[in-house]
């Protein structure tokens, strides 16, 4: 299964990245994930479940750690190369 991360951390500083910010784009940079796309006001990423659900818990564990005090997140399913992704099936 491959799954895609979108997150935001707050609160937001539009004079500099703050620490938590750099917490969670660190964690995700240094995860094994593909397509990852680190912004000011989002970040998305993509990979094996097992790869994103670790980085997932590192990244809120680290950001919050650093000050965070919110967490917008959202995980999707998304279907594999060449196949279609159907309401309620998964293929591992």
């Amino acid at each position: 299964m491959r799954l895609r991360v979108e997150f935001t951390t707050e609160p937001f500083d539009l004079e500099e990245a703050p620490p938590h910010a750099l917490a969670a784009r660190d964690v995700i940079q240094d995860a094994q994930l593909d397509a990852v796309d680190v912004g000011p006001f989002g970040n998305t990423a993509e990979g094996d479940v097992d790869a994103v659900l670790t980085a997932v818990d590192a990244m809120l564990r680290r950001s919050l750690g650093a000050g965070a005090t919110r967490v917008s997140l959202q995980v999707n399913v998304i279907a594999e190369s060449g196949e279609r992704a159907e309401p309620g099936e998964v293929a591992r």
